[in-house]
């Protein structure tokens, strides 16, 4: 029997729990509060021993493609430099994909397949075991048989069996959020890519593979099936590694020495001529800014694919509906997107940034995101002038959140927010204005990609060079922006009667400094706000000092 007492203790007890629940549930719930990582995406995210251990030197990734029995077999052939003594090396492949076998020393010349190496799986990772320690220098290969169906998942849908409007096969990848180990082996990060990489892919004799690379050719291997080979000559991240496989229809073109190839489903082939004409006018604006193509040597394609579009490398895919702006939507709300077609434009500004500029890690993916929607606003003031290039720049504002960081957790495959593009873009800008000197902005930019070209670089090279080059300590600035969820915020105080005004950032950065432009849009004065407050004298009053929030992506309160 339970006395009175002991009733009321239970009762306030319960009390208590559901309220600790209930608190623990509004954290988790709470925006801007990133999940907590789970044991995969630290396997994921972590570039640990068995990662750092090796160097990749190149992949040749060969397999069949069944679409009826919706099946992927084969083998991706890995050669490494060991950096350092070990018995073991991580790769990546997703649980539901098969491991057949796994040959050690196939890879190397004149040896032959020496033995099948044991290996160990944890929830997507692969550490395959040698039986002798590897000695660092050396260069080693495997060959890493698989099969299986690859997942369908994610917003692009990872690895897609499916059909076309006629009904006929129409498979294609998309994996950079899931991944490339959804649908092949390979060392899952971002950190370390090969150097080239060679791939083929066996499909049904009437259907062609378009993937990533210079076209090699194709080899009827008499069995019904052809196989579509290309080589990459260039680093690749694995994500960029694509096959788009279906009933296409392909021309060409060139810009100068560089080609062009295109390719659609033949029922769309006017409407994909007609709209993929714009490739040439992006192509000049960004080689205008930055330099070469970055992959002249292999070329560039524009594939048609049943979603929205996607950056991979040399074989940039487009879903936009053959329309202007961004699935039939003026973007960025300022009557300026519906003049171009923003997935040819903003998934081939990869190529620059993403694909030959790579984020070490992806808590650092503003470095794609962020600068290629950047690129966008340059291909725009290229194309329309500066005026419209600045205005299509400030009509991301309203996307902006700040809700979280810009820069997520490292080490743990965390997906940054999407302020990486509109609020990155928008600090971009900021720095402009910072310089405040056009030609040698245009100068730092060229200079900055070329510096970083085929690198794979984190927010801290960026933050170095720019010190480097523009003699200031920005590093405050680029932590404000990037590491802490407000904008800097210039507080004004007014003192009408003796006409002046007193400012100061409020940041939660300490040392920051950045000038700003203030006054009137005609007569601009550049002050350079400290956090402690500051007074100038000025003849405008609080409704009339004006700040130039265009130029800036700040916020101003006045009192």
């Amino acid at each position: 029997m339970i006395t009175q007492p002991v009733r009321r203790c239970a009762y306030l007890i319960l009390l208590l729990l559901i309220a600790i629940v209930g608190s623990s549930a509004a954290q988790q719930q709470r925006p801007g509060t990133p999940p907590a990582p789970t044991h995969a995406n630290i396997l994921r995210g972590e570039y640990g021993r068995y990662r750092a251990n090796n160097d990749l030197l190149s992949y040749h990734l060969d397999i069949r493609i069944d679409p009826e029995k919706k099946f992927v077999s084969g083998k991706n052939s890995i050669r490494f430099r060991m950096l350092k003594d070990d018995t073991r090396i991580q790769l990546d492949l997703y649980d539901n994909l098969k491991i057949d076998k796994i040959l050690f020393g196939s890879g190397n010349k004149g040896e032959q397949e020496t033995s099948s190496l044991k290996y160990e799986r944890d929830s997507g990772a692969v550490f395959v075991d040698f039986p002798e320690t590897l000695k660092a220098g050396r260069i080693y290969a495997i060959d890493f048989y698989y099969s299986g169906t690859p997942q369908t998942t994610g917003r692009f849908g990872g690895f897609t069996f499916g059909k076309d409007p006629a009904n006929r096969p129409w498979i294609f990848t998309a994996c950079e959020g899931e991944g490339a180990s959804i649908w092949w082996p390979n060392k899952d990060q971002w950190k370390d890519e090969v150097e080239s990489m060679k791939i083929s892919i066996a499909v049904p004799n009437d259907l062609t593979d378009v993937s990533n690379g210079k076209f090699l050719g194709k080899t009827d291997l008499g069995d019904g099936y052809t196989r579509w080979d290309w080589l990459v000559q260039y680093p690749i991240n694995n994500y960029s590694v694509s096959v788009n496989i279906g009933k296409y229809e392909h021309w060409s073109d060139r810009v100068g020495d560089l080609s062009l190839d295109f390719y659609a489903l033949p029922e769309d082939l006017e409407r994909a001529k007609k709209q993929f004409a714009q490739a040439k006018g992006m192509i000049d604006a960004f080689q205008h800014y930055f330099g070469d193509y970055p992959f002249k040597k292999d070329g560039y394609k524009l594939i048609q694919a049943p979603y929205s579009g996607m950056e991979h490398q040399s074989a940039v895919t487009y879903g936009n509906r053959f329309a202007n702006g961004y699935l039939e939507r003026d973007w960025t709300g300022v009557g300026i997107s519906p003049r171009f077609d923003f997935i040819i434009i903003h998934e081939s500004g990869h190529e620059w940034f993403g694909n030959s500029v790579t984020a070490a890690d992806r808590s650092d993916m503003w470095i794609h995101e962020g600068w290629t929607t950047y690129l966008e606003c340059l291909y725009v003031e290229f194309m329309y002038g500066k005026a419209d290039g600045l205005k299509y720049t400030n009509g991301y504002q309203a996307k902006v959140q700040n809700q979280r960081p810009i820069i997520a957790p490292r080490g743990v495959n965390a997906t940054p927010p999407q302020d990486q593009y509109f609020k990155g873009a928008l600090f971009i800008n900021t720095l402009r204005s910072i310089v405040n000197d056009d030609q040698k902005w245009w100068k730092l930019l060229h200079g900055f990609y070329q510096h970083f070209k085929y690198q794979n670089i984190m927010t801290e090279d960026i933050v170095a060079y720019f010190n480097q080059q523009t003699g200031r300590n920005l590093t405050p600035v680029f932590d404000q922006y990037l590491r802490h969820t407000a904008i800097p915020k210039l507080e004004l105080k007014f003192d009408e009667t003796a006409g002046a005004v007193s400012y100061r950032w409020k940041v939660d950065e300490a040392g920051f400094v950045m000038p700003v432009r203030v006054g009137t849009k005609d007569q601009w004065q550049i002050i350079e706000p400290t956090t402690e407050w500051q007074t100038m004298k000025t003849p405008l009053r609080k409704d009339t000092f004006a700040v130039a929030t265009d130029l800036y992506f700040v916020e101003v309160s006045k009192s």
